[in-house]
């Protein structure tokens, strides 16, 4: 039976460790340049509907490294774009790859998809969530501090898509989230309320300050992520005082770390001084979605 990867808790504790393991040691074979090619033969389609970088990058290095092949598939050039009901680009793309990992601007055109497909079908991003940024933020936790469980994390602006897989992975990691974002922004209370009814440690807090009290790292995203563009100077006036600058960081845990899923706004969201600094993990959590979303492909595909 197939299994899809549509939300940080399409996964277990257990996959969830087996998936950070795997991609811990496809990592360390990438730098002794050790070859892996364990999806030889495979292919994944990659649809897009919302431009990228680091997802574009990383699945099609990470198939390339597997052994298999990607192809990147614009929403644009194929027939969804020319109204195709996404239910049979599902039914025909499955007979032709062995996974499919789509972008998409709604949540529902995800599990639409994976509903028809025969195949594994990844959310490379949603509107709801952003599941392959967070196993890469949890495995580049996990590098740095040795352990996951135990370790307070602070969510700093935007409830948007990548607060809410953070929130949700709570139940699986043991970390303690707290949340700070500004009014009309705030995470839904519902994806908090379900991340505690499975176990996870969840607050949300007025202040970034009250956020980061004591925290080991501090995670923040944009303000304007694509679709919000006609609402920039709003939003830019509504999170004013929730950049990550050095003086937030005052309050942190003096060994704490940074992460942001990038593109980054310096001057916005967070100071230069911090994204380029020696607290920020930034550019390790970006090339872990290489090595994580390769584990993912071989926890899927190999079953």
């Amino acid at each position: 039976m197939k299994k899809d990867f549509l939300s940080i808790l399409d996964i277990t504790k257990t996959e969830l460790d087996e998936i950070l393991i795997d991609a811990e040691r496809l990592k360390r074979q990438k730098k002794a340049g050790v070859p892996h090619e364990l999806l030889r033969g495979m292919s994944l389609a990659m649809i897009f509907e919302k431009s990228s970088t680091r997802t574009h990058i990383s699945f099609e290095v990470g198939m390339h490294e597997l052994g298999g092949h990607a192809l990147f598939l614009n929403a644009k050039d194929l027939q969804i774009g020319r109204g195709e009901e996404i239910r049979d680009t599902a039914r025909v793309a499955s007979r032709y790859v062995s996974a499919i990992m789509i972008r998409a601007y709604r949540h529902s055109t995800v599990v639409d998809l994976a509903e028809n497909a025969t195949v594994p079908v990844i959310n490379g991003l949603s509107d709801i969530e952003h599941p392959c940024q967070l196993l890469a933020d949890i495995l580049t936790i996990k590098e740095h501090f040795g352990k996951v469980r135990g370790l307070k994390v602070a969510w700093v602006g935007d409830g948007n898509n990548v607060c809410n897989s953070l929130v949700l992975s709570s139940a699986l990691t043991g970390m303690e989230i707290a949340v700070a974002g500004p009014k009309g922004y705030e995470i839904a209370p519902e994806l908090v309320e379900k991340a505690q009814a499975l176990g996870g440690r969840v607050t949300r807090v007025k202040t970034p300050q009250d956020a980061v009290k004591d925290a080991h790292v501090i995670v923040t995203d944009t303000w304007i992520s694509m679709g919000d563009e006609a609402e920039q100077e709003k939003r830019r006036a509504a999170f004013k005082g929730f950049t990550v600058n050095d003086a937030l960081l005052r309050h942190a845990s003096p060994d704490a770390r940074v992460l942001h899923c990038l593109p980054a706004h310096r001057g916005e969201e967070i100071t230069g001084d911090v994204l380029d600094g020696p607290k920020s993990l930034v550019w390790d959590e970006a090339e872990n979605r290489l090595h994580a979303q390769k584990a993912l492909l071989v926890k899927l595909l190999k079953r």
